[in-house]
């Protein structure tokens, strides 16, 4: 590998405070570069091998061609060499057409010199640039175990054993066997191809690196949201799920995942310390933040709540939302921190994760099902179709539940029995403790609460999760959703009654003893008086239930949200169902001080409703926000189109498909990747294999922050 400048009589040496550059791997751009050099010799030169082996220092760049930050110097993707010293005209060097006869063999063939370059290149490597291709041999390594999620540690290693990284140190060695000199050099000096130490720095530097490139992409681009998952345990530590929402420069919607936050069970401490990383460490404008959006189960959620409470109080245009990857119902009961509750949407998570097994445990459950409705064919074709989708993460969850849970049991029972030995002995236990969950009393009537209550909600949180026309629509159609919530409530008693009759007999039905949970029993031991199980659960589960969900669909759907939404009946479909008479100049108020013109608002807003209430016959009126932002014309609309793209980055609106990889392969490397085996560090480099990266200016900048730390 040169380590000179390729340019003829360059005064920039090796020991130049100049930069040198890889040429581009792209032929034209390569070329371009090589006419500009006037190094007519490397013409016939492959781009792949002038970039491997040829390098342009930094001085024959215009500086607004140069990127120079704390992790390194790069070019940018156009930059064309263009600063060159004078030459004569009879010393330039151009490719002649002819080649004259001194140039020539005798056989005709074209002499070989030996010029002062090929000197140069013929120079054996210093040891930073051995050091510099050690470290690309351990970064393209990292990143081949993050990009396919191979854990560095192997099935034998044990974590006190110094390394325990056994799959990496076997890639190295392949790599030593296929010809990779330095990491050969490297284990006869320290008999050892990279320390513990310097492999955890390097797999940090790689997730800072995606980290910022990300952020900033999120900076260029102005608005965004903030998004939270479930709380997971990595390395027997908690950490938040952290991902980003916003509209990139191709002006498509993204939503990507920048890595876990640190959790110590102290919500206003979380939400302190990140709010203040987001600003100082990523450098994230928090004002530009318009929506945000959090998901927690149980005992958490209450600390998760003050993290939202807190981005509200200081940042009050980041409206709190529902997140589209998770239905309303669900979320709602993800969020009471009530006992019964948690009972069944764990319940409802073994039960996904038991019929995931084997297809053949679905035909045991379809079997079940038709034994329960032997004359009603249609009934037992819809069930089934219900029970091979993934029903238990579905709005309506609770109702398919209750309608199967008889069959449910069955179908567990016959698995557990297991008198044709069909099972094996994970999958039977696995059957009992289920069935075991199904039949308490405290699962029945938790679940016949959650299907009772949440049927309110269900039609509302369907139009959520559909086209921009369902989203307007649950936009005005939630006034009725909370007023029919406060009738529950204020009539509780009522509702109660007959939830704690459907209980009993489904109970009756399965055999199962109405009683209040044991926990509870046991608390009242010393008390006088028998405990009314009707009485524990409409004080403890019915009440507390019903107050929740109207706190949380208050919280979830505040006035400037469903401003917001409302804004949706800017997309032109919704233009032409809706045939509005005057477009819906308050809702887009919301947005007054992040539109470029404000007192054209109006008059725009009229212009884009008659542009498409009265649209040339036979052209196609966009359906989505992304269709629409993505018309041609939408430069003659700034505000329109800055609304729409404002509306787009909410949280509750679904992502495309292509917008939702990250959180994809955040699900996937979670549950695919053995706890033992988790790495917040790698989980990064998975979800975000997509991002590109520079691999010299990586190195670069690690050894610019780590200078002195790892002797070669």
């Amino acid at each position: 590998m040169q380590n000179r400048c390729v340019v003829p009589k360059c005064t920039s040496g090796k020991y130049s405070l100049h930069p040198l550059f890889r040429f581009p791997l792209d032929a034209e751009s390569s070329k371009k570069w090589i006419e500009k050099c006037q190094r007519a010799d490397l013409l016939d030169t492959p781009a792949e091998h002038l970039h491997r082996h040829y390098r342009l220092c930094g001085k024959h760049f215009e500086e607004s061609s140069i990127h120079c930050d704390t992790v390194g110097t790069v070019l940018k993707d156009d930059a064309i060499p263009t600063v060159f010293d004078a030459q004569p005209e009879n010393q330039t060097l151009k490719r002649s057409k002819d080649t004259t006869k001194d140039d020539k063999d005798s056989k005709g063939r074209k002499k070989m010199k030996k010029t002062e370059t090929a000197k140069e290149d013929a120079q054996p490597p210093t040891e930073e640039e051995e050091y510099k291709d050690y470290l690309k041999s351990l970064f393209e390594a990292i990143l081949l175990f993050g990009e396919q999620s191979i854990p560095l540690t192997g099935p034998g290693d044990s974590k006190q054993d110094g390394l325990g990284e056994s799959n990496f140190q076997a890639l190295l060695e392949y790599q030593v066997s296929c010809g990779n000199q330095v990491l050969k050099k490297r284990f006869e000096a320290k008999k050892e191809y990279c320390s513990h130490a310097l492999l955890q720095q390097l797999i940090q530097a790689l997730e800072k690196s995606i980290c910022r490139k990300l952020i900033e992409e999120v900076k260029e681009n102005g608005f965004f949201s903030l998004l939270t998952d479930d709380l997971v345990r990595i390395s027997g530590e908690w950490y938040l799920p952290v991902f980003l929402r916003y509209v990139d420069q191709l002006k498509s919607l993204q939503e990507r995942f920048v890595g876990f936050y640190p959790f110590n069970g102290d919500g206003d401490a979380l939400a302190e310390n990140m709010l203040s990383d987001m600003t100082e460490k990523w450098g994230l404008d928090m004002g530009k933040c318009r929506g945000q959006a959090h998901s927690c189960s149980g005992t958490q959620s209450n600390e998760i709540k003050k993290l939202a409470m807190k981005v509200n109080e200081t940042y009050p245009l980041a409206v709190l939302t529902l997140r589209s990857t998770c239905t309303l119902n669900l979320h709602l009961a993800k969020g009471a921190n009530l006992s019964g509750v948690q009972l069944v949407l764990s319940t409802l998570r073994r039960i996904e994760s038991f019929f995931s097994l084997s297809p053949l445990l679905h035909s045991e459950l379809e079997h079940a099902i038709s034994v329960f409705f032997p004359d009603k064919e249609e009934k037992v074709k819809e069930l089934n179709e219900i029970c091979r989708s993934n029903w238990t993460s579905q709005n309506d969850a609770f109702d398919v539940a209750v309608e199967i849970l008889e069959a449910l049991l069955l179908c567990l029972d016959s698995v557990h029995d297991n008198e044709d030995i069909r099972w094996s002995d994970e999958v039977t236990q696995s059957a009992y403790e289920i069935s075991k969950a199904l039949t308490d009393f405290e699962f029945v009537m938790s679940l016949v609460v959650l299907k009772n209550t949440l049927m309110l909600t269900r039609a509302f949180g369907k139009n959520l999760q559909g086209s921009a026309a369902d989203l307007h629509s649950a936009a005005g159609s939630l006034k009725a959703v909370l007023h029919s919530l406060k009738e529950m409530h204020d009539h509780i008693e009522v509702y109660h009654e007959f939830w704690n009759d459907e209980a009993v007999n489904l109970a009756a039905a399965l055999d199962v003893t109405v009683k209040a949970p044991r926990s509870f029993l046991r608390r009242r031991q010393s008390e006088s008086g028998a405990v009314r199980p009707d009485a524990y659960f409409r004080d403890h589960l019915s009440v507390p239930f019903v107050s929740h969900v109207i706190q949380e669909m208050d919280e979830l759907f505040c006035e400037d949200h469903l401003k917001a939404l409302r804004c949706l009946s800017l997309v032109p479909a919704v233009i032409e169902q809706l045939k509005p008479t005057e477009p819906d100049q308050e809702s887009a108020q919301v947005f007054k001080d992040d539109i470029p013109n404000t007192e054209g608002l109006s008059a725009e807003l009229h212009c884009w409703q008659v542009k498409w209430g009265k649209k040339v016959k036979g052209e196609a009126a966009p359906t989505t926000l992304l269709q629409t932002t993505q018309l041609p014309d939408m430069k003659f609309f700034p505000n329109t189109h800055a609304i729409l793209k404002l509306v787009s980055i909410l949280p509750v609106l679904t992502l495309e498909r292509d917008s939702n990889l990250a959180y994809q392969r955040y699900q996937m490397f979670m549950k695919n990747t053995p706890d033992e085996f988790k790495s917040k560090n790698l989980a990064v480099l998975n979800i975000n294999y997509d991002v590109s990266y520079d691999l010299d200016a990586l190195v670069d900048g690690y050894m610019l922050e780590h200078a002195g730390t790892e002797e070669w």
